[in-house]
């Protein structure tokens, strides 16, 4: 062998043997530092910061029971593999993640597989009945997007797939794989948390009674310790007052308060508890009727006069940064009611009717509270405006559509208004907001009027100016409110209306409302997630399918490999030919 050919096989060797301590050596490295690179341009395969925190804290097997295998369209096929991928990126922060994906249909015959169908709506997953075209003509079949997740003798259902009034499938499709980090990581939480916050549910000023909260209740008491609160003058009922020497330690007795539809007026030393309570990091959800009108009254008689609600809290929420208007929306994006039209055989004959009065309100923005949430049902809204405080910072969250008329109080309302075609030209006063989201340090509605011997007196302890806190006001109570059967009595789900039978998305609006509020972790931020949907354009591929792009997907690539070869070929021929 020459020298020359022995120099090349050397050094031929160096590099393998060099190529094999680099790969070793990173393999090692890797082992000891983790990272991962995403490449997408809206961060897809990247969890929040707060997801990998939670992450930390498993320290047993989470194991997810995901129902989505079996042949399913490209939309569900899709939501599968990310739902996989998503997943295989938990695990690959907590090798405690564990999952396997299951056909419910695969349970045995018929017979069996409809009693297994039972046990998961048991659970509490939700069947979705889909229409399958095969080479036979089209079929049903019942499909159950989400998972059953276990964490040693606990359980909790997920629910993957997010559905929307209005939105085509490919949009909830990709809605519900934006929401999949969110459905997963709370899941988790649901199961892992050992502290629970505490929720206190304000009385003694007309709130909603027990029954009608009853299903919020229900769905909140699975993460929070719950709790209804007569304030009633007691200074200590929201916090607790420790003694220490001659000083005073005050802490929170309730992490979050709700103050749901209030008709009677509060007193001043009930705003100042409250104002206290949040001004010592005590976080608040006001939902609030501005104006008194009611569907009874309308029962009763054709018409009645909506007006004013005096529940002595303008100057509060006005503090705040918040303005609740003496006034009614009406919206042509509205809910219906019945009405009797007629009697046959004895029978009442009843017509569903829009109405204007209960505004359908289609969440826009993109707010973690908010996004990717179904519709919301309102009844008699009211508008609020945005006062502009120092160092507290406005979010938006609820608005009307753009075809809204606002009636200010006093003001007639009438059951013929129903029957009148809305003339659009009077449906000009554009958005109006009902809901919003405000944070940062607030100024106490008392720095000013309280006597020096409640201001300085330790036993107290005034503060003037708030700890970082936050609240939420909705101008409308009702949206908490769940329905009564009309016959029976019996609370029904928060967000169905017995009379349509639509289900609205008040419950988790609630619920992220909630969470945002008190969740020092933060994972409601993976809901701020958005993923951009690429859809290819119908027209375009109905019109050119076979001669343009069948041609460009997949002719092009071939040759562009066989053109590769070609001068590949010709370049080795002229580089060896002149050796």
């Amino acid at each position: 062998m020459s020298k020359k050919n022995k120099n090349i096989k050397r050094s031929s060797i160096q590099q393998f043997v060099v190529g094999i301590i680099i790969i070793i050596s990173l393999n090692v490295i890797s082992y000891y530092i983790f990272t991962r690179v995403d490449l997408t341009s809206e961060n897809r395969y990247s969890l929040t910061e707060p997801t990998k925190r939670l992450l930390k804290e498993v320290d047993d097997i989470v194991f997810f029971k995901v129902y989505l295998e079996g042949d399913f369209p490209a939309g569900f096929k899709n939501l599968r593999q990310e739902t996989k991928e998503m997943l295989d990126e938990f695990r690959a922060y907590n090798g405690n993640i564990e999952y396997q994906f299951i056909d419910p249909s695969t349970a045995g015959n018929s017979e069996e597989v409809n009693d297994f169908y039972k046990q998961l709506v048991g659970k509490g997953l939700k069947p979705t009945e889909l229409y399958v075209n095969e080479s036979s003509g089209s079929s049903n079949k019942v499909i159950f997007p989400g998972a059953i997740v276990s964490y040693g003798n606990k359980e909790v259902p997920v629910e993957f797939l997010v559905s929307q009034k209005g939105m085509s499938p490919e949009k909830a499709l990709n809605s519900s794989i934006q929401n999949l980090e969110y459905s997963i990581v709370n899941a988790i939480k649901k199961l892992i948390s050992k502290h629970r916050s505490n929720v206190g549910f304000i009385i003694g000023h007309g709130e909603l009674t027990e029954a009608e909260t009853m299903d919020i209740a229900h769905t909140m008491s699975e993460f929070y310790n719950l709790e209804r609160v007569n304030i009633d003058g007691n200074i200590n009922s929201l916090v607790k007052r420790d003694s220490i020497i001659s000083d005073i330690k005050v802490s929170l007795k309730y992490d979050a308060i709700v103050i749901a539809k209030p008709t009677k007026s509060f007193t001043e030393k009930d705003k100042f508890i409250i104002d206290q309570y949040l001004m010592y990091g005590g976080k608040i959800m006001w939902l609030v009727d501005p104006v008194i009108a009611s569907m009874d009254s309308l029962q009763k008689t054709p018409s009645t006069m909506a007006i004013t609600n005096d529940l002595n809290l303008t100057d509060m929420l006005f503090n705040y940064g918040v303005k609740l208007n003496a006034n009614l929306i009406k919206d042509i994006n509205c809910g219906a009611i019945p009405i009797v039209t007629g009697n046959v055989g004895g029978q009442p004959q009843q017509k569903f009717f829009p109405w204007y009065y209960f505004p359908i309100i289609m969440p826009q923005q993109n707010h973690p509270i908010v996004s990717n949430i179904d519709a919301i049902k309102t009844d008699f809204v009211s508008s609020l405006d945005i006062i502009n405080v120092k160092d507290v910072k406005s979010t938006p969250l609820l608005s009307t559509s753009k075809y809204s008329h606002v009636k200010n109080v006093p003001v007639l309302i009438s059951l013929e208004e129903m029957r009148e075609k809305p003339d659009v030209q009077k449906y000009q006063d554009q958005e109006q907001l009902v809901g919003v989201l405000l944070e940062g340090n607030f100024k106490s509605v008392y720095e000013n009027r309280v006597p020096p011997a409640i201001k300085d007196n330790p036993l107290i302890g005034f503060k003037g100016k708030s700890v970082d806190s936050k609240m939420i006001v909705f101008s409308d109570g009702d949206i908490i409110r769940n329905q009564l059967h009309y016959s029976k009595g019996y609370p029904l789900p928060l967000g169905f209306d017995q009379f349509t039978g639509q289900t609205f998305a008040n419950s988790e609006l609630i619920m992220n409302a909630m969470s945002y509020l008190i969740d020092e972790k933060g994972i409601i931020s993976a809901k701020s997630k958005d993923f951009e949907i690429r859809l290819l354009d119908p027209t375009k591929i109905s019109g050119d399918k076979v001669i343009k792009w069948q041609m460009i997907n997949v002719i092009l690539p071939i040759l562009l490999i066989i053109l590769f070869g070609i001068v590949r070929n010709q370049y080795r021929k002229r580089k060896y030919s002149r050796r």
